[in-house]
């Protein structure tokens, strides 16, 4: 029931002129930022329940300068992938009175005007991989919005998230090497992202140990057209003069899953004639046929957190930028076969 001095509903002011404290104080007791005392506690608590009030977001955002918005930019939304990074971030969100405004970059002429407009409308930004260039993240960044990147290279001033890639990419090419086959392909952009990068970096290493060539990546966007192209290549050059690729470590699930259903159409054994594995572990990796061997990375995690260190650095709680890596696991199923000790991995 409305309870102010005019039969209006209460506002932050009313609550500090009936617990007689400053409007600073009261939003921190509010907000549950910053250091008050017990006592100070104790009279909003009290007053806010004399008065029946209920905050308004206007007027929280007045009082405190802040909108209780966080900027989300994605460089696309195609795929999987972004589905559970989304939940993640949204469940932590608004679990803590934050909303959250989206903005993806692909096929936007002027990005960086966007992002800048977003900047005035929200507390903070998080962005995930190549969605902004460095001198537009730097840009924001002098310019005072605290930022997250997530699968992003570190940035002086910036949170950021990210997932393990180059270990377990070495470890799951290794385990391909250990297992006979001697013709791999990677197949995804380096220099697409940060992450695919890395897991290169993985796939390469691998083969470096052993003293082998590194062969050149196949230099494909993560979609399940090209996934379908890459083995329609291998279906064509089968029985040919050249040597084709016994196993094909893809940078994610759906060029891994394409590929997949494209060499088992075209006639092909996975994974006695050639191996397939993916990335992300999406929910379909574990229901095609043959399962497909993937490494898993918690991307629901990964939203999650990406939100919860954003809203510390825009409360204050925390002023120093940290680096968070999440740990990922090789899961084995049958598209790249099993071998001695595979038992106690396989999913």
């Amino acid at each position: 029931m409305p309870s102010g001095p005019t039969g209006r509903p209460a506002t932050i002011y009313d609550v500090a002129a009936h617990a007689k404290l400053s409007i600073a104080t009261v939003s921190r007791v509010l907000q549950g930022t910053g250091p008050v005392s017990e006592k100070a506690r104790a009279r909003v608590d009290q007053a806010a329940r004399e008065l029946n009030y209920v905050p308004l977001r206007a007027a929280r955002s007045l009082a405190v300068q802040r909108h209780e918005a966080h900027g989300l930019v994605l460089p696309d939304l195609a795929g999987p992938f972004y589905g559970d990074l989304l939940m993640g971030y949204e469940r932590w969100a608004g679990a803590h009175g934050q909303s959250v405004i989206m903005t993806v970059t692909h096929g936007n002429p002027d990005p960086e005007r966007t992002v800048r407009d977003l900047a005035g409308r929200v507390d903070g930004i998080v962005v995930h991989g190549n969605a902004l260039d460095l001198p537009t993240i730097q840009g924001l960044r002098k310019a005072g919005v605290p930022l997250v990147l997530i699968a992003h290279p570190p940035v002086t001033g910036c949170d950021s998230v990210r997932s393990e890639s180059a270990a377990s990419a070495e470890q799951l090419t290794t385990r391909l090497l250990d297992h006979g086959r001697t013709n791999l392909l990677f197949v995804g952009d380096p220099a697409s992202s940060y992450d695919v990068s890395e897991r290169y970096a993985g796939f390469a290493k691998s083969h470096e140990s052993r003293g082998l060539q590194v062969p050149k990546p196949e230099r494909v966007p993560l979609t399940e057209e090209a996934g379908r192209e890459v083995a329609e290549k291998v279906l064509q050059a089968t029985g040919g003069k050249a040597k084709t690729p016994d196993g094909l470590v893809c940078a994610n699930d759906e060029l891994a899953l394409a590929a997949l259903a494209t060499l088992c159409a075209g006639g092909v054994d996975v994974p006695d004639e050639i191996v397939v594995t993916g990335w992300d572990d999406v929910m379909a990796a574990r229901y095609v046929s043959p399962g497909l061997t993937t490494v898993r990375q918690p991307m629901a995690e990964l939203g999650r957190l990406a939100a919860q260190r954003l809203h510390e650095r825009v409360t204050g709680e925390r002023t120093r930028a940290r680096n968070d890596v999440l740990g990922t696991q090789l899961v084995l199923r049958d598209s790249c076969g099993t071998g001695p000790g595979d038992a106690a991995v396989i999913d």
